[in-house]
């Protein structure tokens, strides 16, 4: 009887999940208010975290930047103020160091209050060999791709849940789903914060804390200075992303309470591939697509995300 009733539930469900989506492929979703929450921007001083910062102030956010260049961040806030002047907060926080990030959290809470939208941005890459990769590198790719996520979270999400108000966004990688070529720290460091997202995901709906939302971002590489030098085989088919489009991309997911943002599309079919028809197949298809020499170019170094130009990002 039990399994019955179990059965019948899962039924339901899929049937109400699967309209909901065919409906919303014709429809557009609902978006929520973002005005006069707290957002915090890891790695807000360039790239994508200075595009997003830009777009919440926007919208009436009050957004609080971390980043540990604190030049970008002068421009960030410089940029952000003109849409609200009395809503953008600064703080050089550097996302590799534990004890550093617990303090300057503390210094938020008093200074702006809880944070309610948690963006973990802030990222660096390698992009050399695992054996030409030294000791320090794949340790600082940890601490700030992967580490850097679990402390913010202990630092802001207890308000969260006792709200039970709130939205975790991981910004990670299409490498944190697929291994790639001069990457293995990288991947690693980004599976490492794709499963800790999701894992903490799957623990508030357990714990039901149905007020808490969580965004996981799986772009393919973005043109910005973490992968200057990259290069794609087909541009139509797997293409390098503008910043300002994955921006873009990212803000309706956050608004539309989307749980997982994987662009471009095709990579669902590699995944696909790889997971459930045959991996031998995947890897066919990835040669094909030339994704697998992507980074011969690349000049490995340790880099953050950096752009140069800050272009409207599109309503």
């Amino acid at each position: 009887m039990e399994v019955f009733k179990d059965t019948s539930i899962f039924l339901g469900k899929f049937i109400y999940y699967f309209l909901e989506s065919l409906i919303f492929h014709m429809v557009p979703r609902p978006k929520k208010k973002v005005a006069g929450e707290i957002v915090l921007i890891t790695g807000a001083g360039s790239g994508l975290g200075r595009l997003l910062t830009i777009d919440f102030a926007r919208q009436g956010a009050i957004v609080v930047l971390w980043d540990i260049n604190q030049e970008g961040l002068s421009e960030t806030c410089r940029l952000a103020r003109k849409y609200n002047p009395n809503g953008v907060h600064a703080y050089t926080c550097d996302c590799s160091k534990r004890l550093e990030i617990y303090r300057v959290a503390e210094q938020v809470k008093k200074e702006v209050g809880d944070v309610t939208i948690l963006i973990n941005n802030a990222g660096i890459v390698t992009g050399k060999l695992f054996l030409e990769t030294s000791d320090e590198h794949i340790e600082k790719s940890f601490l700030i791709n992967s580490f850097a996520h679990i402390w913010t979270y202990k630092a802001f999400l207890p308000a969260m849940m006792a709200a039970n108000h709130g939205h975790l966004v991981c910004i990670s990688s299409l490498a944190g789903l697929v291994g790639m070529n001069k990457l293995g720290d990288y991947c690693a460091s980004k599976f490492a914060s794709f499963g800790f997202a999701e894992s903490i995901y799957f623990e508030l709906r357990d714990l039901k804390k149905h007020g808490i939302k969580t965004t996981i971002v799986c772009p393919y590489f973005i043109k910005t200075g973490m992968f200057s030098g990259c290069t794609t085989k087909f541009p139509a088919l797997f293409p390098l992303l503008e910043p300002e489009y994955i921006a873009h991309k990212i803000m309706k997911a956050i608004l539309e309470e989307q749980v997982y943002l994987i662009t471009p599309k095709l990579a669902y079919l590699t995944l696909a591939l790889k997971q459930v028809i045959s991996s031998k197949m995947a890897l066919a298809l990835g040669d094909f697509l030339g994704v697998f020499d992507n980074l011969k170019n690349f000049q490995g170094r340790m880099e953050t995300d950096k752009v140069q130009t800050v272009a409207k990002i599109h309503q």
